[in-house]
């Protein structure tokens, strides 16, 4: 495939354009509308109002980057090559390498010198993609071809698939013959693990892998079968039989692989078996990230953070008449909670709540539909097993104990959900929160969206903590252990995760470090540890937290406390600017040129003493 893109079509999409003009025309409220889309006064609608719609004017002069064009190309192209190779195979990475390297190409080929600031950042974030997704690629090939002693049997059922996908004409006969041949396949292997003993834990975790990748490939085999059933003639009379017998032996050997080799019991809970990707791609997902920092200088910055924290814990504790006892005044805040069914009000009181301090100091716009559009759901009991506190964003979802839980879980939800914690967490959920970043994004540089990263996204709920912490906040030493209950708890996120991806820490070691150090509920505590382990977010998703909390920190203390920019315009520039690594926000908003080859150096916080 060729991309058609030539460094001159790349540069003309947002030149020659003339930002439109206001005529003497204009009313009292499109100049107050222009005001408010410049961030230059404060809003004044009533939250219960409906907000008006914005000023045409403003948005046609918004500032604009001669990649968005490219950014967006790039975006679709890989979104639909992503669903036409949707079953993870040879086929799919083969596929997604020519066009990562072909589109590496195309940009080496822009005429760099020519792009702005805007235009030369989304040239540095598309290369620093490019290249983060192919090393991912490298690691996922590396993963699979370690489960090949387990799966023999995969690349036949995907094969089939992709196949079925080029051309579908197919001989029934044919069909039948490779399901039969699938069945003895799987029985071999079956046979031959029996025999074996296998005692290393890395084997486990690799076995685990392999049981949990059955179950894609039964759906990839699923929807072949399901196309040509009942449409193909004579398919149906061939196929139907080994196709339900695979199926059946598939599910069968996924129980075997889970309870012979990973060594969970029949009907046991998911065991706390993560998939650690060790110190070399550790390494190389910071430098994606735009984290000039070492694994072991992280975790060092982290157990400084989390020093500060305990101290600021036993300062509270001695204010609540518990003495240096921390561990006593955690377990007395956490009593203070809502009856049930109150929930829901008390998360509406604490948004307003946040609201209203954020408007009172002038510290960032928030728009009035913002305020108007979030609602609220309540998380599932099978939710609060690996999300067990709030979760947000335009849709906040209330973490309360839910008739059918357990009497121990329920008891363990009520105090990891108490007034004080909760207090602490709507605000990072909502406003100045995720729902404000997500309101702002779709509408400011939403092609940057394919920039995201969770030291941006993360870190921006979580340094507002730190900010508001600041700005006396907290009200009382009760509403003090709530929020130092939250930062503890991101500090130690940095030190279990990272050590869990170097082969330091174990799952079950990262829960009782969460109980001992931080003050977790257990079954809280496991749920964090399986969500960190388990592959459902990236590696650094949970040391990205505070990490991007502590860079827009020392971004604020550069640019506002030491440099020009007021509260508000530092952080509607940041909004406005879209999702992207804190490093480039920094040179964003210094306007800086980057050079094409531009590598991560800002050192936010310094050397943090290490052993």
């Amino acid at each position: 495939m060729h991309l058609h893109l030539s460094p001159v079509s790349l540069l003309v999409s947002s030149h020659g354009r003339t930002p439109a003009r206001p005529s003497s025309a204009h009313t009292v409220v499109l100049a107050v509308g222009l005001l408010l889309m410049a961030g230059l006064v404060a809003p004044q609608a009533s939250p219960a109002q409906p907000a008006s719609p914005p000023a045409v004017d403003a948005l046609l002069r918004s500032d604009s980057s001669a990649m968005i064009p490219v950014v967006e190309r790039f975006a679709e192209d890989r979104a639909a090559l992503r669903r036409r190779y949707d079953a993870a195979g040879p086929e799919r990475w083969a596929r997604m390498r020519t066009f990562y390297t072909r589109w590496r190409d195309e940009l080496d080929a822009v005429r760099f010198d020519r792009l702005g600031v805007e235009g030369r950042i989304d040239h540095v974030l598309l290369q620093n993609e490019i290249q983060g997704a192919l090393h991912r690629l490298d690691r996922t090939e590396r993963r699979h071809a370690e489960m090949e002693r387990y799966l023999p049997f995969a690349s036949t059922i995907t094969s089939l698939y992709y196949r079925w996908r080029a051309d579908p004409a197919l001989d029934p006969r044919a069909a039948a013959d490779t399901l039969a041949a699938l069945r003895d396949t799987i029985e071999h292997v079956r046979e031959r693990l029996s025999e074996q003993s296998i005692d290393a834990e890395s084997e486990r975790v690799v076995a685990y892998r392999a049981a949990n990748a059955v179950k894609d490939l039964r759906g990839n085999l699923r929807e072949w079968y399901e196309f040509y059933d009942g449409y193909h003639p004579k398919f149906t009379w061939w196929a139907e039989t080994p196709y339900e017998a695979v199926q059946d032996d598939l599910e069968t050997y996924a129980q075997f692989l889970r309870r012979e080799i990973v060594g969970v019991e029949e009907g046991a809970a998911d065991p706390l078996i993560g998939d650690p990707i060790g110190a070399e791609a550790l390494k190389t997902a910071l430098r994606h990230a735009m984290i000039p920092y070492s694994p072991k200088e992280l975790i060092a910055l982290a157990e400084q953070e989390l020093e500060w924290g305990r101290r600021q814990m036993r300062a509270a504790a001695q204010e609540m008449g518990h003495g240096d006892d921390w561990r006593a005044a955690l377990k007395a805040v956490k009593s203070r909670h809502v009856a049930p069914g109150q929930q829901p009000t008390l998360a509406r009181d604490l948004a307003e709540e946040a609201v209203s301090f954020l408007r009172d100091r002038d510290l960032v716009t928030i728009p009035p539909m913002a305020e108007e559009v979030w609602r609220m759901q309540m998380l599932s009991p099978e939710m609060q097993r690996i999300a067990p506190y709030f979760l947000g964003g335009e849709v906040v979802r209330v973490a309360f104990p839910a008739q059918k839980m357990s009497h121990e879980n329920k008891l363990m939800s009520i105090r990891g959900n108490n007034r004080h914690f909760s207090r602490a967490v709507v605000h990072h959920e909502l406003i100045p929160g995720h729902h404000l970043q997500g309101f702002m994004t779709d509408r400011y540089n939403a092609h940057r969206d394919l920039f995201s990263t969770p030291f941006w996204g993360e870190g921006w709920a979580l340094y507002w903590e730190m900010q508001l912490w600041d700005l006396d906040f907290p009200q009382s030493p009760a509403d003090r252990i709530g929020m130092l209950f939250w930062r503890n708890h991101r500090a130690a996120r940095i030190i279990f995760s990272l050590r869990f991806h170097l082969g330091t820490m174990s799952g079950q070691e990262a829960v009782d470090f969460l109980v001992r150090e931080v003050g977790h509920e257990r079954a809280n505590a496991e749920a964090e540890v399986r969500r960190s382990i388990i592959g459902t977010y990236p590696p650094l998703y949970q040391a990205a937290y505070m990490l991007g909390g502590l860079q827009f920190r020392a971004l604020h203390e550069e640019l506002v406390e030491n440099g020009d920019l007021s509260n508000r315009e530092f952080h509607d520039r940041i909004l406005r600017g879209g999702r992207m690594p804190v490093e480039l926000v920094r040179a964003r908003l210094q306007q800086r040129r980057l050079p094409n080859d531009y590598a991560p150096q800002w050192r936010f916080a310094g050397a943090p003493q290490t052993e």
